[in-house]
């Protein structure tokens, strides 16, 4: 870059127009209107709400409950549903579900989970129910039309049970389904005893979606079922979880026992030799389900460290106003605390990390959106084909998992000297796009979910430290003391972080999520190349550094002959998972800032200003590759030295490790420099006088 390039910097924090190219729904006026929407509720009523001491009571009062009326009015809540049944997003809802979920955590995470649960609720019906049940229920959670005399249905999640690769038995469930009447010629009726834990929307909820293992030898396996409120039997809401976090969502142990006819098992069943079958398990709804949803709370905690940054700054320029000897016009009153380094750099490590966490939820929620309408065509072809699952299914994949491999190949080598035909015919293949985004999401979803929640919870109490005193009273702007303990919650939601790190130690050995990183390598190569400032060839070697790392453990033994790649060796699988995910979610920024260098300069309104937004966020990925590559560097040294025996140095593999780590850092050149450069262009950038929601 030359002098005057670098000179360029934001003169603003990114607004909606850099917003909507990054996270790629510049075209989609409909996630626009319900990003406004989301907003208006977030930084109207949620603020008041916060702002008014709502969070300070375990009670869920009328103030609170008006939010479910707010949602309705504002289209949050029909944008969880299909079109046909009153829904305002056209095709899949993933990259629209996960910017709603920003808009309302930017301001409170409880207000946020209060929204998603009833889209979680409605997540088995909808992706694995019938057509009758997704019908029924979608339909009773549309808000009523204008006149309409109808009232409006709330649901509930309850599982409390173990999650898939988790590495515990799944099958092994608290709730239990038998049959409580069966009359010759009429649908069974079952008893469903069912304990929750932690359940939220119970307050209010009308339905819940509730998974049950069998006690009936009438019945084959576990499945999930839909209880009503109305149900015959005991449906007891039970007393309000005296949470120390998330008071703007409503949470109790509820009890059921309840009656309720077979066709409430979701997905259905058949009847075989007096047996019921359950078309689906438990298990198997469940893995479809959370492969989804656990990226809207990642996606959560990158809104509470984007949302620190301008209360962070007004705090840091303000801190000695008003003070005696501190006149109007002077350093130390326009800049206050921002005339020190450590301010701003910690600050931009602040920023960096939102930024990162939230490209990497909002990349993982377009390969949703995509693998959802790739995956039923994939289905109808399996079924055609006569693939019912397990071996079948395992045989039906091996050559689409061998093609994709051989298109992602023939994608990472130079232009001019790849098969452009044969890439185009992988390409259209059906099966081969399911094996390729299935392989890519199964990675990417556990880590934004790890890195978003269990790194940026870290960090937001790096912003609540920055605020001094000011950060952990109640007053504190941005309710950032309320959104950093709201983290410690939402980073054990929909899995905790050694479930994450579980599922991801079980798919990263993937051969075409290995392939696509080999894609990224070349494509990271050609980048840094073009534009080294990008800090794109280190975070290369990083994933280079990664995959041998990868292979070393793969055949390495410790000192006491015990291989490292065991499924239950945690203590070397897991750290690989937190390497990945710091790779992962730099690299999602990368591509992000690259398609505003692409787009952004054709924009009406930002186009004059792109140079300086490009070079600052360029700036922040660089930066936040140099923290990725420490983080993978730390991470394999204590791998390949630290199972060594004390008096060896690892031999053979040390040597290689220290090259691959050597030219890795080596790469790093000016990462720093690109450090202090966001640091001046914090101190001058300019922002509003005060928030836009109420402190």
């Amino acid at each position: 870059m030359t002098m005057k390039d670098v000179s360029q910097t934001i003169t603003m924090l990114p607004g909606d127009e850099i917003r909507q190219i990054m996270w790629r729904y510049a075209d989609r006026f409909d996630m626009q209107m319900a990003v406004m929407g989301a907003r208006s509720v977030a930084r109207g009523l949620i603020a008041r709400l916060v702002a008014d001491g709502e969070r300070n009571t375990h009670d869920w009062t009328d103030a609170k409950n008006r939010m479910y009326q707010a949602f309705d009015e504002s289209g949050i809540t029909a944008a969880g549903l299909d079109m046909a049944y009153g829904g305002i997003i056209d095709g899949p809802r993933n990259l629209a579900l996960s910017l709603i979920s920003y808009e309302l955590a930017w301001v409170d995470g409880g207000a946020a989970t209060t929204s998603l649960v009833n889209n979680l609720a409605l997540g088995p019906i909808v992706e694995k129910g019938t057509p009758e049940q997704r019908e029924k229920y979608m339909r009773a959670c549309m808000p009523p039309a204008p006149g309409e005399d109808r009232k409006i249905w709330r649901g509930s999640f309850a599982l409390t049970e173990p999650l898939p690769y988790v590495g515990v038995d799944t099958g092994v469930v608290s709730g239990r389904v038998s049959v409580a009447e069966w009359e010759e010629g009429k649908e069974p009726i079952l008893q469903v005893e069912k304990r929750g834990r932690f359940i939220t929307n119970m307050a209010v909820a009308n339905f819940i979606t509730a998974a049950v293992d069998t006690e009936d030898p009438r019945i084959k396996t576990s499945c999930m079922v839909i209880l009503e409120e109305s149900d015959e039997g005991v449906f007891d809401r039970g007393t309000p979880t005296h949470k120390l976090v998330h008071q703007l969502s409503n949470t109790a142990d509820p009890i059921f026992s309840l009656k309720i006819p077979a066709s409430r098992i979701v997905g259905g069943y058949t009847i075989k030799e007096g047996v019921i079958i359950p078309n689906l398990t438990h298990s198997e709804i469940i893995e479809a389900v959370f492969s989804r949803t656990r990226v809207g709370v990642g996606v959560m905690s990158a809104a509470k460290l984007l949302s620190a940054v301008e209360p962070l700054i007004r705090y840091q320029r303000g801190r000695f106003r008003g003070a005696a000897g501190i006149e109007a016009g002077s350093p130390r009153y326009d800049l206050g605390l921002q005339m020190k380094e450590d301010a701003l750099h910690r600050l931009a490590d602040v920023w960096a990390t939102g930024e990162a966490a939230a490209s990497l939820g909002f990349e993982i929620s377009r390969v949703y959106d995509q693998l959802t309408l790739i995956e039923k065509e994939a289905h109808q072809i399996f079924e055609a084909q006569g693939v019912t699952g397990g071996r079948a299914l395992m045989k039906a994949l091996r050559k689409p998992q061998s093609d994709a491999i051989e298109m992602l190949r023939l994608m990472a080598q130079p232009e001019g000297a790849r098969d452009e035909a044969r890439i185009a015919e992988l390409k259209a293949d059906t099966l081969v796009q399911f094996v390729w985004l299935s392989a890519v999401g199964n990675v990417l979803c556990p880590a934004c979910k790890l890195w978003d929640t269990g790194y940026g919870a870290n960090m937001l109490r790096e912003a609540v430290s920055l605020m001094g005193g000011y950060g952990i009273t109640e007053d504190c702007p941005g309710f950032l003391f309320q959104k950093w303990t709201d983290a410690q919650l939402e980073a054990t939601y929909e899995g905790p972080e050694v479930v994450q790190r579980r599922q991801i130690s079980l798919t990263m050995n993937n051969e075409v999520f290995l392939a696509q990183i080999e894609l990224w390598v070349a494509e990271l190569r050609l980048l840094g190349a073009a534009k080294p400032e990008t800090g794109a060839t280190a975070l290369a070697e990083g994933f280079e550094l990664w995959r041998w790392m990868l292979a070393f453990i793969g055949d390495a033994k410790d000192a006491n002959g015990r291989p490292l790649s065991q499924s239950q060796r945690h203590g070397v699988l897991f750290p690989m998972a937190d390497a990945i995910s710091w790779l992962l979610a730099v690299r999602s920024f990368i591509a992000d800032v690259q398609e505003l260098a692409a787009r952004g300069p054709e924009h009406p309104v930002i186009g004059p200003e792109i140079a300086g937004y490009i070079n600052t966020l360029t700036d922040l990925g660089h930066m936040q590759v140099a923290r990725a590559a420490g983080e993978v560097g730390r991470i394999g040294a204590e791998l390949v030295y630290g199972y060594a025996a004390p008096a060896e140095q690892a031999g053979e593999a040390g040597s290689a490790f220290q090259k691959l780590r050597a030219k890795m850092e080596g790469s790093l050149a000016g990462s720093r420099l690109a450090k202090d450069r966001v640091g001046k262009a914090l101190s001058q950038v300019m922002i509003p006088e005060a928030l836009d929601y109420p402190l």
